[in-house]
């Protein structure tokens, strides 16, 4: 018996807000819960991430389901589903009934998960919970190579970050770090009233592609390292924010006067290696 097509499989799930009726998913602030019900919207966010048809799909925090059953619908070959909420946990039964093979809901915390887990290829595509969007963001920067594509929803102030150029305010150490190893791009931004309940901020899609080489030679460590130091004190100039590192500015040929936002990600990654270089003598 030939298997169903997925939108006839769709056709015959139960409406999203009759799921959350049915479990009482009523959000909770302290998981940083908001729900996207929008069928068309999930399907645009699902999109971001192109033929999705050989990938095996890392989803964080996916509520009642409705992202889930975009990319199930889309034709990823698996999807991984990280649920800290035992309410959703259950909820999300009524999808693994119907795609057995395809999707897999793990009870876990998405800052304990090892994406490394998921067989390759792989990719992120989440509406991460605005409470740990920056941290989850960073401990998958660490696994990147083993990433074909990220695309995650997070509040636009964070994707501004992610993608901001050196020389302004929102420009420091998530947008370094970022860029040195990932291509990034704002795809949209999504009004707070397409949520169930509304957040009280604009969320933004961001597609975040993994560069083949970085964007410099460095190391991770020596980077944040530098990075840390330099935007921890982002008023001052370099000389006085990195004065413990005894860099010689003048050699590296970067402005002792300048600040850290002045700085573009090569700039960093030669104090990195200056760093590196320093330490191992």
């Amino acid at each position: 018996m030939a298997e169903p097509r997925n939108s006839d499989r769709d056709a015959d799930l139960p409406p999203l807000r009759d799921i959350i009726q049915r479990y009482d998913l009523r959000a909770q602030k302290s998981l940083g819960q908001h729900f996207l019900l929008d069928s068309n919207l999930t399907a645009r966010i699902a999109r971001q991430a192109g033929n999705i048809e050989t990938m095996n799909i890392l989803e964080i925090g996916p509520g009642p389901g409705g992202l889930t059953r975009a990319l199930l619908a889309e034709g990823a070959k698996s999807v991984t589903a990280i649920e800290k909420d035992r309410r959703c946990v259950d909820a999300l039964t009524h999808l693994t009934d119907a795609y057995p093979d395809r999707l897999v809901v793990q009870e876990a915390d998405a800052l304990r998960y090892d994406v490394t887990g998921i067989p390759g290829p792989r990719m992120i595509v989440s509406n991460l919970p605005y409470n740990i969007s920056a941290p989850l963001i960073i401990k998958w920067l660490g696994a990147i190579k083993g990433l074909e594509r990220l695309v995650i929803m997070v509040q636009k102030e964070v994707a501004a970050r992610l993608a901001a150029p050196a020389g302004g305010k929102t420009y420091g150490r998530l947008s370094v770090i970022t860029q040195w190893l990932c291509e990034v791009d704002i795809a949209f931004n999504v009004d707070p009233r397409a949520f169930t309940p509304p957040p009280k901020v604009v969320s933004s899609v961001v597609v975040m592609k993994p560069r083949p080489e970085p964007l410099a030679p460095a190391s991770w460590r020596h980077l944040e390292a530098v990075t840390a130091a330099a935007f921890n004190q982002r008023r001052k100039m370099l000389r006085a924010s990195l004065k413990a590192m005894k860099f010689d500015f003048e050699a590296l040929e970067i402005a002792p006067t300048a600040r850290a936002e002045e700085l573009s990600v090569p700039e960093f990654c030669r104090l990195a290696r200056a760093l590196e270089a320093s330490t191992d003598n």
